[in-house]
């Protein structure tokens, strides 16, 4: 116990008071991967780092009484084996923002004490839980770039979670460099130089990194296909 919780504890037996009204509202202000403003007083659940959270108290019927708040951060590893919740850190203010960016269970504990001219006593905590998924990072093999509206674009699959850190760059069979991206939603429209290239084999290089430390090092052919129907079935491809 530290000499501020201490000095909270003596003062609230030696004189104390009753809060009458007096409630915190802990919140969650935050925007989600399709940018929508959110806002949540519970969990926050399969969120994806980086993830900038604003925490608000929102006290209510405080008038008369001086406020001191404790935010206290704390994280559990996403794996079964590794369950113990450590406190990362305190913060002492009303509001606060922090960004998550490694995966895992978090908790954000909110302590609020009220001080008037009778005594200091602490109201009911509140507790927001917060997940950030593991990451996930995979290519297809192949994309038709043909201006139907179907796969005209070689990225990343859809599915990619938690990618902090993004390099991909397009060979071809003789190792010229055709095209560069650092955006995972972005990708190849399979030209070069403004020319639509040949269809044919081509090589995508991908460098990347989660939000949970995995590092991923992606070396694969691209097969081209123009002329291809999502009617048509071609084995291997990514429809």
């Amino acid at each position: 116990m530290t000499l501020r919780h201490l000095y909270l504890v003596l003062f609230f037996f030696s004189f104390g008071f009753t809060t009458k009204g007096q409630t915190v509202s802990p919140t969650a202000y935050y925007k989600d991967k399709d940018g929508n403003e959110r806002t949540e007083t519970m969990s926050i659940d399969d969120a994806q780092a980086p993830l900038d959270v604003e925490f608000r108290a929102n006290p209510s019927g405080t008038e008369g009484c001086v406020a001191s708040y404790e935010w206290h951060f704390r994280h559990t590893g996403l794996s079964k084996e590794n369950r113990t919740k450590r406190e990362l850190f305190v913060r002492y203010e009303e509001n606060t923002n922090y960004t998550f960016t490694e995966s895992g269970e978090y908790e954000i504990v909110l302590k609020t004490f009220l001080q008037n001219n009778t005594g200091i006593v602490e109201l009911d905590s509140g507790v927001i839980k917060l997940t950030i998924s593991e990451s996930k990072l995979e290519f297809p093999n192949a994309f038709s770039p043909n201006g139907d509206g179907t796969n005209d674009i070689y990225r990343a699959k859809p599915e990619y979670k938690n990618i902090i850190s993004f390099r991909a760059i397009i060979f071809n069979r003789w190792g010229q460099k055709l095209y560069e991206w650092s955006d995972p939603a972005s990708g190849w429209d399979g030209k070069y130089n403004g020319k639509d290239v040949k269809e044919g084999i081509y090589f995508v290089l991908v460098e990347a990194k989660g939000a949970d430390g995995k590092e991923y090092q992606i070396k694969r052919d691209v097969n081209l296909l123009r002329g291809f129907s999502p009617k048509e079935n071609v084995t291997g491809g990514n429809y």
